[in-house]
């Protein structure tokens, strides 16, 4: 069985949803990262000229791969990335192999299966 690895960048207030529908669509859990910075081409800034920064969270999911364009275009509407700059960005990543997935193994090749 193949993986990927979807690298979600979201809102701090996005993130439970984030990871409530990553999970509908096929993911079977995932890592958080907790306040990470980012910045966009331009950044935001507070009518005092301040910079605003807004926490972000990284979500790590280990994906089955035929499963993994679904969800990595279900994060991405569910954060609004493209609804307007900064909301976040999402990234898939090929994973040459993995460890620790061997329990997941048995019941994502029956989704699998039912789904093709």
């Amino acid at each position: 069985m193949k993986f990927k690895l979807i690298l979600a960048f979201v809102e701090d207030e996005v993130t439970d949803e984030v990871m409530k529908e990553a999970r509908s669509a096929g993911a079977t859990g995932a890592t958080v990262i907790s306040n990470a910075r980012g910045e966009g081409v331009e950044p935001q800034r507070t009518f005092f000229g301040l910079e605003l920064e807004s926490h972000r969270n990284v979500l790590l999911f280990v994906v089955e791969e035929h499963m993994s364009k679904a969800i990595l275009e279900h994060i991405a509407t569910v954060a609004g990335f493209d609804k307007e700059p900064g909301k976040g960005i999402a990234i898939l990543v090929n994973v040459e192999d993995a460890v620790g997935v061997a329990h997941q193994v048995e019941r994502l090749k029956a989704k699998i299966e039912d789904d093709l």
